[in-house]
C-alpha cells in the first residue's frame, strides 16, 4: 500500500495561489488514478479533482464544479508525485486537503474508489 504525504498548505488571502504536492512511497503510482479531496470544518469530505492513467503519456482529468477553471491537477510519475495548483482561492476553499491513490486506473470522484490516503494538509483562505 502506498504511503502519501501532502505538503504546500498554508494560510493565504483570497485571490492568492497555492500549490499542493503529494509525494508517494511504497508503490509506483504510474498506472493508478489519483485524486484530491477536501474537508471543511463541520462538513463531509468532498471530491476536488481526479486524474486517471490511460497510457504512458495520456491522462484524463476531472474536477468538481466548484474548482473548475481555478484548480489544476498534474502528476509526475518519475517523481511519484501528484500536484494541485490552486489559483484565485476563495474563503470557501478553506479545508484540509487530502490526496489519495485509486484502486484502479480510472479517474473517479467516489471515495470508495480510492485505497490509500494521506494525512492531509490545511489550507486557510482569509477574505
Amino acid at each position: 500500500q502506498a504511503q502519501l504525504v501532502e505538503s504546500g498548505g498554508g494560510s493565504v488571502q483570497a485571490g492568492d495561489s497555492l500549490r499542493l504536492s503529494c509525494a508517494a512511497s511504497g508503490r509506483t503510482l504510474g498506472a493508478y488514478a489519483m485524486g484530491w479531496f477536501r474537508q471543511a470544518p463541520g462538513k463531509d469530505r468532498e471530491f476536488v479533482g481526479g486524474i486517471s492513467w490511460t497510457g504512458p503519456f495520456t491522462y484524463y482529468v476531472t474536477y468538481a464544479d466548484s474548482v473548475k477553471g481555478r484548480f489544476t491537477l498534474s502528476r509526475d510519475n518519475a517523481k511519484n508525485t501528484l500536484y494541485l495548483q490552486m489559483n484565485r482561492l476563495k474563503p470557501e476553499d478553506t479545508a484540509v486537503y487530502y490526496c489519495a491513490v485509486g484502486k484502479g486506473s480510472a479517474a473517479s470522484s467516489r471515495e470508495a474508489d480510492f485505497g490509500s490516503w494521506g494525512q492531509g494538509t490545511q489550507v486557510t483562505i482569509s477574505s
